[in-house]
């Protein structure tokens, strides 16, 4: 670093994001710090590989430098570690972005994960998520990072001791490399057994043998460095060759993740199109899964040279999966915007979504434990399948599955559904809400359970899409019961009393009162035969959307006008008995209609419509039984 560097470095404080993170890496105790390694690895292989890619319309960017490298210096004397390679670079606004923000939304979420969860917690959390760059303040009481664009006359150098700020300079040309990126670690003092060639050889080994870049080391700087692996890429190699433990290592720097792969895909197809795909459902949920905004995280290569990891090559319900899909049927120089067009990319991408698929089945046959594991895991996202992926509908519907209303706290398939269905049932029924908290005390779903009849609980936002839109499995339709008519009368209940007492003059008096009463605010008043212990619920009409879905359209802003709801009416509960028989009370009985319309709606998980004027009647009634 020259003097006229110095003096012109700027002083840049991290993002909020950053600075929490390294808070975190730097005050907390972490069950395996080696991760640092893997990460800083990883991030130079990238590199390499982007150079590679850039190099086919640019040749010139290789210059007499063209064997891709990473290079670890160890220095036990100055307590140095140095990871080197000669790949893309980054220049200062590159630097910037990447070492001075969290650029992945989900990062965030992985803080918060950690910062919620107890200390104990919070230590095996670390190694399960991928916590970049940030990773190596784990080790260094401070860091610089010196990297030259390929193809540009400037070199720069990032600076920070982890504690709030960076700093960017001006780096000589002369003392940094033609290109790529040097990252040099100022180790802690209880962290100076990464200068020792036998600990950063077998970490290296273990985590990250098996990146498509080889990797050397010198064991102390001016000795020559030594190659400890050589580049060969795993997926080429037949699956015969490949252990379980360099599968798992593979997989660790493929996904930023530190637990084992549940399932692996490693075939190579040949024929129309050829190409080789090595893809791995984790062990765990990524930290970022259910970010809206994620991306999948399946890498292109064409011919082992690397080309994007931006590319679709995986439908969206399958965005846990990493890995990568090597192919030789795509030129080396297609551009970025042409690949999604690609029909080549179309037929690789149906593909390897049909294997995929076909393993998760054979899982789902052969190890019903581990299925259920991967379901717990990614299930509220394979779903999303349902809705998207009609060519595969069928398929996905089969392997879903759920909790229900007599499950417990086991898990049902939908064939198991209509396997048990009750004669004369002519519908899938099922609940739809946020909780299983909340729906298994929902008064719609008494009559039900009441009659022996299975309900499906779907919990997750996107079972109210599929499931509205499916129209059936195995010849029976999906239907809300909180929609419509339930149509119970033609079950008996399982204690054989009456379904329920004939409508009396009084009773029906009532209901067309509340009714008259209530028209501004409800479609229709009507007997239940759903309800056996509550007093009253809402439902939805028949056409339109259940009550789950009016929530979540109503949440998002997307629904303006939401139709009016079907108050029902349990004519035998005492409650309803004992304000029918009352008479002679207009305000009384206008009171007890609107108390019992709220009482409805709190049921459903929502508030009364008026607050004020809720306690107001509330009030009013209590006033009333109280006297004389």
């Amino acid at each position: 670093m020259t003097t006229t560097a110095e003096q012109t470095a700027e002083s840049h404080v991290f993002e909020a994001d950053v600075a929490r993170l390294l808070h975190m890496m730097v005050h907390s105790v972490y069950s395996d710090r080696n991760v640092f390694l893997r990460e800083l690895i990883s991030n130079a292989a990238d590199a390499c590989e982007k150079l590679r890619y850039e190099a086919i319309e640019k040749p010139s960017l290789l210059g007499a430098d063209a064997e891709s490298r990473i290079t670890l210096t160890l220095d036990e004397e100055n307590r140095q570690l140095v990871v080197e390679d000669n790949g893309i670079g980054m220049s200062r606004d590159e630097m910037i972005e990447a070492l001075g923000t969290i650029a992945r939304s989900g990062t965030r979420a992985f803080m918060e994960r950690i910062e919620a969860s107890k200390a104990a917690e919070g230590a095996q959390l670390i190694g399960q998520f991928g916590v970049g760059f940030y990773s190596c303040f784990m080790v260094a009481e401070r860091v610089d990072v010196i990297s030259h664009r390929a193809g540009s006359q400037e070199a720069w150098m990032w600076a920070s001791d982890g504690k709030g700020s960076y700093s960017v300079s001006p780096a000589n040309l002369a003392e940094v490399p033609s290109c790529g990126t040097r990252v040099v670690l100022h180790l802690m003092e209880d962290a100076k057994q990464y200068t020792s060639r036998w600990t950063v050889e077998r970490i290296v080994k273990e985590q990250s043998g098996h990146v498509p870049v080889a990797i050397r080391v010198v064991e102390k700087p001016g000795s020559e460095p030594v190659q400890i692996t050589d580049g060969s890429a795993l997926w080429t190699k037949s699956k015969s060759e490949v252990t379980k433990e360099e599968y798992t290592d593979f997989y660790r720097g493929v996904s930023g993740q530190y637990d084992e792969p549940a399932l692996t895909v490693h075939f190579r197809a040949e024929g129309r199109h050829e190409y080789t795909a090595l893809a791995f459902i984790p062990g765990t949920q990524p930290f970022d899964m259910l970010d809206p905004e994620g991306k999948g995280r399946m890498k292109l290569y064409a011919k082992r040279v690397f080309i994007t990891d931006d590319a679709e090559l995986l439908p969206r319900y399958l965005r846990f999966v990493s890995g990568l899909i090597d192919t030789a049927d795509l030129p080396l120089n297609v551009s970025r915007e042409m690949i999604q067009e690609s029909p080549i990319l179309m037929a690789i991408r149906r593909g390897v979504t049909s294997r995929i698929i076909t393993a998760i089945e054979k899982l789902s046959e052969s190890d019903a434990e581990a299925f259920l594991k991967f379901w717990e895991n990614f299930g509220a996202v394979f779903k999303e399948g349902i809705y998207e992926d009609f060519e595969r509908r069928a398929q996905l519907m089969a392997l879903a599955r759920f909790r229900t209303s007599t499950s417990g706290e086991g898990y049902r398939s939908l064939a198991e559904y209509v396997k048990d269905i009750k004669e004369g049932q002519n519908a899938i029924y099922y609940l739809a809400g946020s909780s299983l908290d909340q729906l298994k005390p929902s008064p719609q779903l008494e009559g039900f359970l009441a009659r022996g009849i299975e309900v499906l609980f779907l919990t997750d936002s996107v079972d109210s899409f599929w499931a509205m839109n499916a129209p059936e499995f195995e010849g029976k339709a999906f239907k809300s019961i909180t929609q419509g008519a339930a149509d119970l009368a033609q079950f008996a209940k399982l204690d054989r009393q009456a379904t329920q007492e004939p409508e009396t003059a009084t009773m029906a008096k009532f209901l067309a009162f509340t009714k008259q009463t209530l028209a501004d605010h409800i479609a229709d008043v009507r007997a239940s035969d759903r309800l056996t212990e509550s007093a009253v619920c809402l439902v939805a009409p028949e056409d339109g959307y259940d009550r789950q879905m009016e929530k979540i359209l109503r949440n998002a802003g997307r629904l303006e006008d939401a139709a009016k709801p079907i108050l029902e009416i349990n004519l035998v509960h005492p409650l309803i008995k004992a304000i029918a028989s009352v008479e002679g009370d207009a305000l009384y009985q206008e009171d007890a209609a609107f108390l019992l319309l709220d009482q409805a709606r709190i049921l459903d998980g929502d508030r009364p419509a008026n607050p004020r004027r809720f306690a107001e009647r509330l009030a009013r009634v209590f006033q009333r039984s109280v006297q004389p």
